[in-house]
């Protein structure tokens, strides 16, 4: 359109057709900043599964990981923090503070895992050690001063047992309202994998996952029902294999470990359990949820650790007669967390690759 009649057209009809010439020439002169990366704590046990999560995180553009802090559930909490020093290491991100955290769950003896993660919780695979320091700070104490620091820019993304939150709630409860969101890694409607009832990291600490759920928080519970769904198989590690580069290649021995030890027990690919929730931090889109009021058993024999999901949204009231209780109606009950149902697996799994690949 020529100058002079563009300037016949009527005024506010001008406007309309400048405005998107005019937005393209102010975003190649001002980017869009990196601060619209959204801000987490990932909290961690590392753990093959919470390595690959990280290196999902730190290699996702939509994140900006601001702190690590660990907690002892795969392996012990002295292992977990050599391991993720050495991880931050290798990704060249010194720059990200590393806090140690609790030694062992509220109530219970620690449970690890090196029968599924390796010796060293990293499928045995040594990496070089860490050119990076450890934080002073008590991880718990480091989430509150950094979510006191950032209000309602924080989001929590534990993948591990959730001992840490649970200590920075109880200690500061003030940060509820503070925290933008919580995605956790952790639980199952449909079953465990520790057992018939429990999810592995809510059963290494019932009490603090029903703190963390009663929090009164906005909560995203990515249970065993996405990791399940989406088998990293040898497809994928193939797709993997076909660049290097040290993230690269250590996150395909990682793989390739998990997947040799997922056939042994008949399955054809390795659950994505940690990483999933990451995933949704960067894509919520990838999953499907439903809102459902979530409380964590910590007395069953038999289902201590299960999360128990109220799918109707209401319970009934029992009111004492004599010598019987009678039904008398049903009270609401409020949802406590979106609990992830379903996932689109593929797009997950190839989200993962392209990131671990650098594109």
């Amino acid at each position: 359109m020529k100058i002079h009649r563009l300037l016949a057209v009527p005024r506010a009809l001008r406007l309309v057709l400048t405005a998107p010439l005019l937005l393209l020439m102010l975003l190649s002169v001002f980017p869009v900043s990196a601060s619209a990366a959204k801000k987490i704590i990932f909290d961690t046990d590392p753990g093959t599964d919470d390595a690959l999560a990280l290196m999902l995180a730190l290699n996702s553009a939509e994140l900006d990981v601001r702190a690590i802090t660990v907690v002892p559930g795969n392996v012990t909490a002295d292992m977990g923090l050599e391991n993720a020093l050495r991880m931050v290491s290798l990704a060249k991100r010194c720059d990200i503070p590393v806090a140690a955290g609790a030694r062992h769950p509220l109530f219970q003896k620690l449970i690890t895992a090196e029968f599924w993660h390796g010796k060293n919780g990293l499928a045995n695979i040594e990496l070089p050690a860490s050119k990076c320091k450890v934080d002073a700070r008590f991880g718990p104490d480091l989430i509150i001063q950094l979510v006191h620091e950032s209000p309602h820019e924080i989001t929590l993304v534990p993948v591990g047992p959730l001992t840490n939150i649970a200590l920075a709630v109880e200690k500061d409860p003030s940060i509820v309202p503070l925290v933008k969101e919580v995605i956790l890694m952790g639980g199952s409607i449909s079953g465990g994998n520790v057992n018939a009832a429990a999810e592995a990291n809510i059963y290494n600490d019932p009490e603090a996952a029903q703190v963390v759920f009663q929090a009164g928080w906005p909560l995203t519970m990515v249970g065993l029902e996405v990791g399940d769904k989406a088998l990293f198989t040898r497809h994928y590690l193939d797709e993997l294999a076909k660049t290097h580069g040290p993230i690269n290649d250590f996150i395909s021995a990682v793989l390739k470990y998990l997947v040799d030890l997922s056939a042994q027990f008949g399955s054809p690919g390795s659950p994505m359990y940690d990483p999933s929730a990451v995933a949704v931090a960067i894509d919520p889109t990838l999953v499907k949820t439903q809102a459902m009021h979530v409380d964590v058993e910590t007395r069953g024999e038999f289902t201590r650790g299960e999360t128990v999901g109220n799918r109707r949204g209401y319970i009934e009231r029992n009111v004492l007669h004599d010598d019987r209780y009678v039904i008398e109606g049903a009270d609401k009950v409020e949802p406590n967390a979106k609990v992830c149902v379903d996932v689109d697996a593929d797009r997950f799994l190839q989200l993962f690759v392209a990131r671990i690949r650098g594109k």
